[in-house]
């Protein structure tokens, strides 16, 4: 079972600078749309479709999102991809999660959405992309949160979803607006980033951002080929990029962000314990560092909770950790007008926090 008393949780962290974590305006640029769906959302979407082996009760799922490892978790996370069967359940889903995403004073994020896992269990194409944009724009309008669209290819269904993903990223007729960036998901190990090379070739050349994972549970080779095939402009976790030099060198040379997940990183057994997090090594080598939660409900965490731990593990006062906050809004795809905006915000509400 997954010890999660290693990680902080935001009542460990000083008062004081987890009070300023909970008003700092924030970005986030890796979090999973089905896995950011809360226990009362997974609960509601359980009793829907009864069939299903997830439990209804909310409390019950602190056990069933319990992992032994990486595997268990993917295993885990597909069995709650299955409870979205519906556009209206897809609906749900993406307005719930911006609600929670305005809670924590998240001004913009890049959710990763697996179109594939929906269209494949029979949801019509068109109807989903309706549907994550309907949402999209109601939580603009009624949150202020701005949400952008990551399609992701799911590593472990192979060139089949990578084609399907391409091809629902690409189509001028089902591409939805806020689609910015076209990712990797999935198992790392025995799913080689370069076979992936043709899809994101044709992504990027229809104008979309390439942003896989890479490095989260297999050695630094995978970061490496995702830079040199898949032309990566952001790393997903990039966890073993620590054990090559020439690796650290590059991507503080090109400004090449990784999107860093701590308590992910030790609920999947990707990195042992905090103490040994490498996030350390990023920031020595002057890698652009973003926090990110991932998918927070299932590792019992939020981008606060991520913030506090980034606190803990880098030492961060207030301004680190208003820096940590610029870095991701520099390292998201959001126009120069947006960028500037929310850097602006990030500054005031900093100079205004009272001195602790």
């Amino acid at each position: 079972m997954t010890d999660f008393s290693a990680v902080p949780t935001a009542g460990t962290a000083d008062r004081g600078l987890h009070a300023f974590i909970a008003g700092l305006p924030k970005a986030e640029l890796h979090v999973h749309h089905v896995g950011s769906a809360s226990p009362r959302i997974v609960s509601e979407l359980a009793a829907r479709h009864p069939d299903s082996k997830v439990p209804t009760d909310p409390e019950a799922l602190a056990d069933y999102f319990t992992f032994t490892d990486f595997a268990h978790f993917v295993e885990v996370y597909l069995s709650v991809v299955d409870l979205i069967r519906t556009p209206e359940d897809v609906r749900l889903l993406t307005y719930e999660v911006a609600r929670d995403l305005a809670r924590q004073q998240v001004r913009y994020a890049e959710l990763t959405v697996t179109p594939f896992s929906s269209t494949r269990r029979g949801i019509d194409e068109a109807a989903f992309m309706e549907a994550i944009e309907d949402a999209r724009k109601a939580a603009e309008a009624e949150f202020g949160t701005v949400l952008r669209w990551c399609f992701d290819i799911p590593g472990e269904a192979g060139l089949e979803s990578a084609e399907e993903t391409v091809r629902l990223a690409t189509d001028d007729r089902l591409r939805p607006e806020g689609l910015v960036s076209f990712g990797l998901g999935g198992p790392e190990i025995g799913v080689p980033r370069p076979q992936f090379k043709p899809y994101f070739d044709r992504a990027i050349a229809a104008g979309l951002h390439s942003v896989p994972h890479a490095g989260e549970t297999t050695g630094p080779q995978t970061v490496w080929d995702a830079l040199t095939e898949l032309r990566a402009e952001r790393i997903g976790h990039g966890t073993s990029s620590a054990q090559d030099p020439k690796l650290l060198a590059h991507l503080a040379e090109h400004r090449i962000p990784l999107e860093v997940c701590p308590t992910s990183n030790i609920a999947t057994r990707a990195v042992r314990t905090l103490d040994e997090h490498p996030v350390r090594e990023f920031v020595r080598a002057g890698i652009l560092v973003t926090v990110n939660s991932d998918d927070p409900p299932m590792f019992g965490t939020d981008l606060n909770n991520e913030y506090a731990v980034a606190a803990r593990i880098l030492d961060l006062d207030e301004r680190g950790l208003a820096d940590l906050a610029k870095n991701a809004v520099e390292a998201s795809f959001l126009d120069a007008a947006g960028k500037a905006r929310i850097t602006e915000e990030i500054e005031s509400y900093t100079s205004a926090w009272p001195a602790r």
